[in-house]
């Protein structure tokens, strides 16, 4: 059976995603998950117990990269110093350039990858709320490590705590270690990338930007191995779960917006008036055409436009000259 809709409706189309909402949107998620680590501060010996308790992990399974890397950063300062810029800039540069490129070239990517990005936010702010934790910066010197980012802060714009600017540590959670999402972030990156960059240096790019980054959240002594382990492992969960959200969002949406929409309301009114008169006056021929008989019931001849058209002009047994303008036909025109 084929379908029919209601005349003068249609099925509303899928809401088209603009930037002067995408933005301030993504500036809300930001924003919110930059409170939620301000509010979820952890004890601090908690936060330090629980960094220990990687260490002593890594070291016994042999995962312990932190230590080289970090010396490696601090007696080379032309690979500690750029380290520090790359951990303390880029994941605030790159992700919202992937962000924009897919926004304005893959379009139809657009909406899964940000869900994706998105929903991972949220599950890596869940581990910090659930296991906060001590990088290895802060950890008592005789660990061994060394906090690049306070050995290196004359040369940008951070100072001794993390990667936030001068006099603003205060505003962030630097027991905020577990999971990674310097490392998550990039790992979306590098996906996104991988697979609609299309040309051999965004191939390149994908699989450096990612192992770049896991090397220097270890190098700079901001995060352990694990931690990177963790936030590649929350990518995977936020990417399972993105279709659930948007399949909840696109619920949500059905719900309290409105489905059908009325095709051109004003244009479709006067058509049905103007159609209802063309109606109207068709009727009123047909009546007018029923009720009165014309003819009175003889036959109109070839040259002939009314009944009984000969009587009134002519009189009995006078009969016209047929002419081209009356004759039916096929009738031939008589002679001069």
């Amino acid at each position: 059976m084929p379908h029919t809709e209601t005349p003068g409706t249609e099925a509303a189309p899928a809401p088209r995603l603009r930037w002067w909402t995408e933005l301030p949107l993504i500036l809300l998620v930001y924003a919110c998950y930059s409170a939620g680590r301000l509010l979820v501060r952890g004890d601090v010996s908690g936060a330090v117990d629980n960094g220990l308790a990687i260490l002593r992990i890594e070291k016994a399974l042999y995962l312990n990269a932190e230590h080289p890397l970090n010396r490696l950063f601090t007696h080379e300062a032309w690979i500690g110093i750029p380290a520090d810029f790359w951990y303390a800039s880029l994941h605030y540069l790159v992700t919202p350039a992937i962000l924009i490129w897919l926004f304005r070239s893959r379009t139809v990517r657009y909406r899964a990858a940000r869900t994706w990005l998105w929903t991972s936010t949220f599950v890596g702010l869940i581990g910090f709320t659930l296991l906060p934790t001590c990088p290895p910066r802060l950890l008592d010197a005789s660990h061994g490590f060394v906090d690049t980012m306070a050995q290196y802060s004359s040369y940008g714009w951070w100072g001794g705590e993390a990667s936030a600017p001068r006099g603003l540590g205060g505003m962030t959670n630097q027991y905020a270690a577990m999971p990674s999402l310097h490392v998550g972030w990039a790992l979306w990156c590098g996906v996104m990338l991988w697979r609609y960059g299309g040309t051999r240096l965004a191939k390149t790019a994908a699989v450096a930007y990612p192992l770049i980054t896991t090397i220097v959240v270890m190098g700079t002594a901001n995060h352990y191995f694990l931690d990177a382990l963790a936030g590649a492992a929350v990518m995977g969960v936020g990417l399972l779960l993105a279709p659930l959200v948007m399949r909840t969002a696109d619920r949500v949406r059905a719900r309290f917006l409105p489905r059908f929409a009325p095709v051109a309301p004003v244009a479709a009114g006067t058509a049905s008036a103007s159609a209802s008169a063309v109606s109207a006056a068709n009727s009123a021929a047909s009546s007018a055409a029923g009720s009165s008989d014309v003819s009175a019931g003889c036959q109109t001849s070839a040259g002939e436009r009314i009944p009984r058209q000969r009587d009134a002009r002519f009189g009995a047994g006078a009969e016209p000259s047929a002419s081209p303008q009356d004759a039916g036909d096929g009738a031939p025109a008589a002679a001069r």
